[in-house]
Parts: C-alpha cells; structure tokens; sequence
C-alpha cells in the first residue's frame, strides 16, 4: 500500500524577503516501511530561523535546501507503520523531516519521546533545540557565574525566553530582555521573572539597554538579533564579559551587508570574548541538559510558551510570521 501525503517544497531561492511564490506544495506518495524504516504522521512542525540561511545557495555550517525538493525542519510526530522492532505504531518521535505531513525515515534518525510528562511540541522549543542552544550559549560560550548582569535580545522568542530563565537558574542576579512588542515585554517581566525588558521599537536600542543598566555593566549577552542590538551591548559590557553570538535575524532577508558594530575597539579594552556557535556542534550537552532542563521545567522553574498556526497550508505563513515577530515563544505548526 502507499500512503497519499503533502509536503511544501522550495520552488525558488529567495532575494530579500521569502515571499509565497518561493513555495510549492506537492502532493506526493509514499510506501510501505521496509526493514529497519519507520512512517510518521507528523502531528507538530517547527519553523525556526536558521531556515532562512538555507534557502540561499551558499557555503554555511548546513548545506542549503535543494530546490523542488520537501524543506526540512524539526518536527514530532506518531510512527503509523514500523519496520524496525525498536519502534510500534502509536509512538510518538522527534526527527527532522518537518514541513510535510508524513514522513518515511530510517528509524535510526528518529528518536522516541515521552508524551506522558509534556506536551510533544516541547521537544522542538523548551525542550529540543531552542532550549539546548540556550543552555550550551550560557555553560560553553558565555558561561554564566554567580551574580552576573545578562542581557538578551530576542528575549520572548523561543530561545531567548529560555535564556532569561536559565541564566536565573544559572546564578546570574540580574536579567534583562528586548522584545518587540508592549505584550511581549509584559510576558517577559510579568510571567518569566526578568527583571527589565524593552520594547526596541520605543527609542534606541543603546539608551534604553543604558537605562535599565543603571550604572551596571553587561557581564554576559545573549545575541539573537545583531545590529544595533550587538552595537549597543559592546558599549556597555563589563571588563571581562562574554557574549554568545547565537543569531542575527534583524539581518537574514537583508539583500546587502549591513554595517557592523562601530564600537569593536571596546572589545579590546574591556578584554571582552565574544564567541559564535552552533548547537549542533555541542551534542555532549544534550544528556547535562535534559536532566537539569526537565527537572526545571517539571518544577515550573522554566516556563514556555507556543504559538501555533494550523495545517501544512499555514506553514509558509508561520515561517513569514516568524521573521515579522508574529510568535511570543516558539513558532509551531500543528496539522
């Protein structure tokens, strides 16, 4: 028997701004697992901004997506036909073919979750990705130590949410936030414990970083955004402060280079690293993570959010939303 399924395909590289044309959505059939392969009804996809990056055909740390080809992206779902004795119908799995409605895999790229604790869209935010990029961010990269002042931008987006907290969690005395919107700042302060956040829509990044700093000095920023954000958090970094360059959406749809930060010289005489990264290049955190992040998570210590849009025909619009700021937390797709 085959299976009658839809999946969204890259139909063009984007220039500037991803725009609907740039997809396709194909309807394609799939077989019958054989030996050792797995069928998985996805049932949440997750859009993240990395994405973008492999949309455009050029040399990074992850190959860029093929055109007409499904687009890739993580996502959970439930196994509907096994031919592997480690997986039974019913299961549900993490895995990373995303962006389509089933998926026929070998059963050594999935991998079991429990369902019974959280919800199985966790394990592509607090619990998957978002939450392991924030975690190695603030114990390899920029390591947090007792009483430190942390700033994030993108602070209620699906990593930068969890930054807050686990820097919290990690000792630091001192939390601070940007975000792009009243409700998100709200969210921030209100639910999530930080202790200042700002709406970078309301004045320049740098002055209001500056005034809820009241005197202080960064010791550890948490980048998402780049620009002005990574411009203003050089100025007011500590002697000795480490930042984590996770991200730089305020610049992915730009069709040229923007400037970068007019201050690099502070680096130097403030002794400041400043590190990028990639989770995946940190896999023997995963284990560390999972106990300590669970156990935060279980306890109500780490909180999350989701924003949902619904059907493989919204996933398009998700992935847009995303880089507009539509989401508070993660961006999922529930079909």
């Amino acid at each position: 028997m085959t299976t009658t399924t839809r999946e969204i395909h890259l139909a063009s590289r984007p220039q500037g701004w991803p725009t609907p044309e740039n997809f396709r959505t194909v309807t394609t059939e799939l077989p019958d697992p054989g030996p050792g392969e797995v069928l998985v009804r996805n049932t949440v996809l997750s859009v993240d901004p990395y994405m973008r990056g492999r949309m455009n055909d050029t040399k990074s740390y992850v190959p860029p997506f093929a055109l007409d080809a499904p687009l890739e992206g993580g996502a959970v779902g439930e196994v509907v036909a096994s031919g592997d004795d480690s997986l039974s119908p019913g299961d549900t799995v993490l895995h990373q073919a995303g962006w389509r409605e089933h998926a026929l895999l070998p059963a050594a790229q999935v991998r079991k979750v429990d369902a019974g604790q959280v919800p199985a869209s966790a394990y592509l935010g607090v619990l998957g990705m978002p939450g392991l990029t924030a975690y190695v961010g603030l114990t390899r990269i920029a390591p947090v130590q007792e009483g430190d002042t942390v700033f994030v931008s993108g602070a209620a987006g699906a990593v930068g949410s969890i930054v807050g907290q686990v820097a919290r969690e990690l000792g630091a005395s001192t939390v601070i936030g940007s975000a792009g919107s009243a409700e998100k700042v709200r969210w921030l302060t209100e639910d999530l414990g930080f202790d200042a956040a700002f709406d970078y829509h309301d004045g320049p990044v740098a002055r209001q970083l500056a005034d809820r700093l009241d005197g202080r000095g960064v010791d550890v920023y948490f980048d998402n955004v780049g620009g002005d954000h990574l411009e203003a958090a050089i100025g007011r970094m500590a002697d000795f402060g480490r930042i984590a360059l996770c991200g730089a959406i305020a610049s992915y749809n730009d069709e040229q280079p923007a400037p970068g930060p007019r201050n690099l010289m502070l680096l130097v005489s403030r002794r400041v690293t400043m590190r990028g990264f990639i989770v995946t290049d940190h896999g023997d955190a995963a284990r560390e993570f999972y106990e300590r992040a669970g156990a935060w998570v279980a306890e109500g210590r780490v909180r999350y959010r989701e924003t949902f849009t619904e059907g493989l025909d919204s996933t398009v619009a998700a992935f847009l939303g995303l880089h507009r700021g539509d989401n508070i937390g993660k961006m999922l797709v529930r079909l």
